[in-house]
């Protein structure tokens, strides 16, 4: 398929789209702060700035957009039809950047939640922030290291 617009406006149209402070990632910031939660968001010291930290429990939330970062069997995950190679780079490198930073961060010490974007949605359902309250509050407990939430 042909892309309906012409390369400048397909520029500006994909340099508008934000890597940080996103809906979802707000959202679930908001609910979190609700429930009592403190934390920094993309500190710098640490592999790949993630979303959101909390020292406290020595605790890193990602939230990832399942087109972006490729959720897996996620249909928001599609590939555009054009420019199919950039695109493949692309997902390719995000996937690898992502893999790198979670196992740097994991042998730093850290525990390691991401949230996918489907699992958000408009409004972050409450078991949803139920289970990132749990993996928070209980994972010194059970050992979990590393989880991910997402709808797939």
């Amino acid at each position: 398929m042909v892309d309906v617009v012409d390369k400048q406006t397909r520029s500006r149209m994909m340099s508008g789209i934000k890597g940080a402070n996103t809906k979802p990632e707000l959202l679930l910031r908001r609910a979190l702060h609700a429930r009592g939660f403190r934390f920094r968001t993309h500190d710098p010291r640490l592999p790949g700035r993630p979303d959101i930290v909390l020292p406290k429990w020595r605790v890193v939330i990602e939230v990832r957009g399942c087109f972006w970062h490729r959720h897996e069997r996620c249909p928001k995950a599609s590939t555009p039809a054009t420019n199919i190679d950039f695109w493949q780079t692309k997902f390719q490198s995000n996937v690898a950047r992502d893999k790198a930073n979670l196992d740097a961060l994991l042998a730093a010490g850290w525990r390691v939640l991401v949230v996918w974007e489907c699992a958000i949605g408009r409004l972050v359902p409450e078991h949803i922030l139920d289970e990132v309250t749990d993996f928070v509050t209980d994972a010194p407990h059970n050992g979990s290291r590393h989880r991910e939430i997402g709808f797939v």
